[in-house]
């Protein structure tokens, strides 16, 4: 059988937690290593630039996302890791959409939605973002892109964008994705009890030391009235089954402080091969940018034939 062709796209736009990790980045990582897919994964650098608008910060925050991709075990030999902005079709492709796409369908995005209610200033590119977006799945003859449920939309618009081209140039130029619906992903909670997120400022990172996986864990809030600390075992689950932990909580019943330190233990084991991983790659940028350059060749022999068949169906070429 041949391979179905995946796509995934992250911001650069900060640093990563324990909560990307359970909640996506584990299963790029797992659908790479199934072998059923061929697998791109996009540095949305352009897409983040609604965000971060300062030089050093966007090729500082790109270089981290790099480290981090590939410090989980994204592996260049199997996937193909590259940036937004290396492949200037998506750019090219996202205007050509912009002249088939209404605003008032553009209206019924979530993201402009929520910047429309809490009344902020939208700039045009958050309003275009599914457009972008559509253009980086179309581009790569996606059969599949993996979102957890509150991003199906995003695949929804970039199905809708190439029906309605293909009926209005009567050509068959692109493939219609299907959302890969990441099951089994709980919402990863925080050390506050609320959803993991670094704009409540609750996250355990990624990558971090020991020292800062003890401050986190023993800032986690518990429950004084209760023998299990809720939020503590939450975040244990994502480390250990139940079954590992059921003899570990009977045994401690409302000894907070020595559950929180099991916890470390079991965060620094599963952490620190990793860190030690990115810390190596991390001497050798150049390195890590070598990479990135070879996906970008890759991508763009696929998103270019792609805009040459688009220039051929609206009569341009």
């Amino acid at each position: 059988m041949s391979k179905k062709n995946l796509l995934s796209g992250v911001k650069p736009t900060g640093t990563a937690h324990i909560g990307n990790y359970f909640g996506a980045m584990k299963q790029f990582v797992d659908l790479q290593n199934s072998g059923n897919y061929q697998c791109h994964f996009m540095i949305a650098d352009y897409h983040a630039l609604n965000l971060i608008q300062d030089k050093e910060q966007m090729k500082n925050l790109t270089l981290e996302l790099a480290l981090d991709y590939l410090a989980i075990g994204l592996d260049p030999k199997k996937s193909v890791l590259f940036k937004q902005s290396d492949v200037s079709a998506h750019t090219e492709l996202a205007w050509i959409f912009d002249t088939l796409v209404t605003m008032p369908y553009l209206m019924r995005a979530h993201a402009f939605k929520d910047a429309e209610a809490k009344d902020k200033e939208i700039n045009v590119g958050t309003f275009n973002y599914p457009v972008l977006m559509a253009a980086d799945i179309l581009l790569y003859n996606t059969d599949v892109v993996p979102v957890g449920q509150d991003q199906k939309q995003h695949v929804e618009y970039a199905r809708d964008i190439a029906q309605k081209f293909n009926h209005v140039f009567k050509t068959e130029t692109f493939k219609l994705p299907e959302d890969l619906i990441l099951k089994d992903v709980a919402v990863i909670p925080g050390i506050d009890g609320r959803k993991m997120s670094k704009s409540y400022n609750n996250i355990i990172p990624l990558f971090a030391s020991r020292e800062e996986i003890t401050k986190a864990v023993m800032s986690i809030v518990t429950d004084s009235g209760s023998d299990i600390p809720a939020n503590v075992y939450a975040i244990h689950k994502l480390f250990k089954t139940e079954a590992e932990l059921k003899p570990l909580y009977d045994a401690n019943k409302g000894r907070y402080k020595a559950l929180k330190d099991a916890l470390i233990e079991d965060i620094d084991a599963f952490i620190q091969p990793m860190r030690e991983r990115r810390a190596k790659l991390a001497q050798s940028p150049k390195k890590v940018h070598k990479i990135l350059a070879k996906g970008a060749k890759m991508a763009k022999k696929i998103a270019d034939e792609k805009l040459t068949a688009t220039k051929q169906a609206i009569g341009v070429l």
